[in-house]
């Protein structure tokens, strides 16, 4: 019995990635952001069951990966796309581009898919990430388009810009060979965990400040935390 629960909560991700799409064809941002956080909380759980349980199996890895696209992938492309359609006369009044630009958002299902199948076969990512991993990609998304949605007084053509360059950059960090540190912690002492507390405490400090757009600057403060400790290691080890 045991052996099935990874499965379980994998497969309760994928439903979780479900209704959040159902929620981004309505518009429902918030419900969104929330059906993705309990989406991400399922797919940290499934490993942690698997490592717990000592269940792994070649099918939990296949079926993880699949329940990861629609969570992480196509859910939050979604959003991005409701989002271009409902703001898109602010970017072009040709009739052409507010029909078909939009689409651009499913860029983002589509590298993450590409990340994915990437990850399944890389083995240096046993320990920390090369590139953006899909949980933290979709989490700035949908929270970056709901706080653009509900808390901006005014969404500026300038700001409709950034968020198009946005999908560009964040379709490339998802396949790059940028070393990221993982989320996942193996003791709770604060040696060697620095860098993931300071995230933590810096996000819940912003969203209680700014509300859940601030899930985006912590994804943005990791990604930038990601690339300061690549830096530094390397500084180190040319020393």
């Amino acid at each position: 019995m045991k052996k099935h629960i990874p499965n379980l909560l994998t497969s309760l991700n994928l439903f979780s990635g479900c209704i959040a799409c159902v929620m981004a064809f309505q518009g429902f941002y918030f419900w969104v952001v929330i059906w993705i956080i309990i989406a991400a909380l399922f797919d940290f759980s499934d490993g942690f069951a698997a490592r717990l349980l000592k269940a792994y199996s070649p099918m939990g890895k296949e079926l993880d990966s699949l329940a990861d696209v629609v969570s992480f992938g196509v859910a939050p492309s979604l959003v991005v796309y409701r989002f271009l359609t409902e703001n898109m006369t602010l970017v072009s009044h040709n009739v052409y581009l507010v029909e078909y630009l939009p689409y651009i958002a499913f860029l983002l299902a589509i590298f993450s898919a590409l990340r994915l199948a990437k990850f399944n076969i890389d083995e240096r990512q046993s320990e920390s990430f090369i590139g953006l991993n899909t949980p933290a990609n979709a989490m700035f998304w949908v929270s970056f388009s709901y706080g653009l949605a509900t808390s901006v007084p005014v969404i500026t053509s300038n700001l409709m810009y950034i968020f198009i360059v946005g999908i560009v950059i964040f379709s490339l960090l998802l396949v790059s060979e940028i070393p990221m540190f993982s989320l996942k912690v193996k003791s709770l002492k604060f040696r060697g965990n620095e860098s993931r507390y300071f995230l933590l405490i810096f996000t819940i400090g912003l969203v209680i400040y700014i509300g859940l757009l601030g899930i985006s600057g912590g994804i943005l403060l990791y990604i930038a935390l990601s690339i300061l400790n690549n830096r530094n290691s390397r500084i180190v080890s040319s020393d």
